[in-house]
């Protein structure tokens, strides 16, 4: 039977959580609809004023935290008692003022990686019922994280995020020569960060699977391999309810595996795109003569030495539509997606009456 999932106070009904995709892939609309069927809806913070009636150039921070606060809202207004979170990028420029916006306006969890969150109880101190979700990739980030919150704060993770930097998409925490090696397993991972918290703290930390989930299979295949939940991100992609045009969606319909492979983010990390039109997306930047127009990211190549490209906007281009000069991040599994469904639709998949699946549902839901 497939269990509820509790972080910190609360208590999902299903044990997913939807990644968070920027720029606005995963808005208000989908995160709420996802918090709506049972699960955790999660708001992608990084660059959301972008699309926003907020933002010009000159206010790219400010439109950030003021169109945050919106998709926030709107969440809530699909699904009023459902868990709603928001990811926050550490290599941002304005994490902590995303994190603190995020608490403000109601985020019941804030999931933190691309980095390792140190500070993150700091600026959550005044919303001490905000679930806190680092993301890893190994035990040893699971330690260094632990061991800093517990002295520097006297708190622990509320759930730890492991994930597999083989099959994820977006930004990935390890180094490009360590992936799709076949060295990686995820779920020794998962075991081995459950082991730790145990053994450190005497705690049963909640353990979510991150990388690779696409349907049924995958979820009792990660739960069966010691996970208490899953996070899912690009299978919410071809949905009615994603915030991103039909463009970018039809995107994922049109790719084949080969397509999707590693890029090399200007954030120093390593991606996982549909990279096909990577040469177009630098050429665009070169066109236009883009300096850096927001000051995104701590530290960005392009802004120092003008290499790559300025991923914010690239981002933004492909949500927008421009699927030609713009960049589509996505999982391995990205291809399997063969037509646009619901969201329902696919809790209705994932989690079928008849495999006992938990009675109760959220509310509204």
């Amino acid at each position: 039977m497939i269990k509820t999932l509790t972080i910190g106070k609360h208590r999902i009904p299903y044990p997913l959580i939807q990644g968070g995709m920027g720029v606005r892939v995963s808005g208000g609309r989908l995160a709420g609809h996802v918090a709506r069927c049972g699960g955790v809806g999660i708001v992608a913070t990084a660059g959301i004023g972008i699309n926003s009636s907020y933002y010009s150039e000159s206010n790219y921070f400010t439109a950030n935290a003021q169109a945050l606060h919106d998709e926030i809202r709107k969440a809530y207004d699909i699904a009023p008692d459902g868990v709603i979170g928001t990811n926050c990028m550490v290599a941002v420029s304005d994490y902590d003022e995303l994190v603190r916006v995020s608490c403000a306006a109601g985020a019941k969890i804030i999931i933190s990686g691309a980095g390792l969150p140190l500070n993150l109880p700091s600026l959550t101190a005044d919303y001490p019922d905000v679930a806190l979700v680092p993301i890893v990739s190994s035990v040893k980030a699971a330690e260094l994280i632990a061991r800093k919150w517990k002295k520097g704060y006297d708190r622990l993770p509320d759930a730890v995020i492991v994930e597999d930097p083989d099959t994820a998409g977006g930004h990935l925490g390890e180094k490009p020569e360590n992936i799709a090696t076949g060295q990686y397993d995820q779920y020794a991972t998962v075991r081995g960060v459950k082991a730790y918290f145990r053994e450190a703290f005497g705690m049963d930390m909640p353990l979510i699977a991150a990388g690779g989930i696409w349907d049924r299979a995958d979820v009792r295949h990660a739960l069966e391999q010691g996970a208490d939940g899953v996070q899912m991100a690009s299978r919410f992609v071809c949905t009615e309810e994603c915030d991103a045009e039909d463009s970018y969606k039809q995107a994922y319909l049109n790719c084949r595996p080969e397509d999707i492979g590693l890029i090399m983010s200007p954030a120093g990390l390593p991606g996982r795109a549909i990279r096909a039109n990577i040469d177009q997306v630098r050429q665009r930047d070169l066109d236009h003569g883009v300096i850096c127009p927001s000051g995104c990211l701590k530290k960005c190549t392009y802004k120092e030495g003008q290499e790559r490209f300025c991923i914010v906007h690239a981002l933004d281009r492909a949500q927008r539509g421009d699927v030609d000069t713009g960049l589509v991040f996505c999982g391995t599994n990205a291809w399997k997606a063969d037509r646009i469904t619901t969201v329902q639709a696919i809790f209705d998949e994932l989690f079928d009456l008849a495999d006992g699946v938990p009675v109760e549902r959220a509310a509204n839901g």
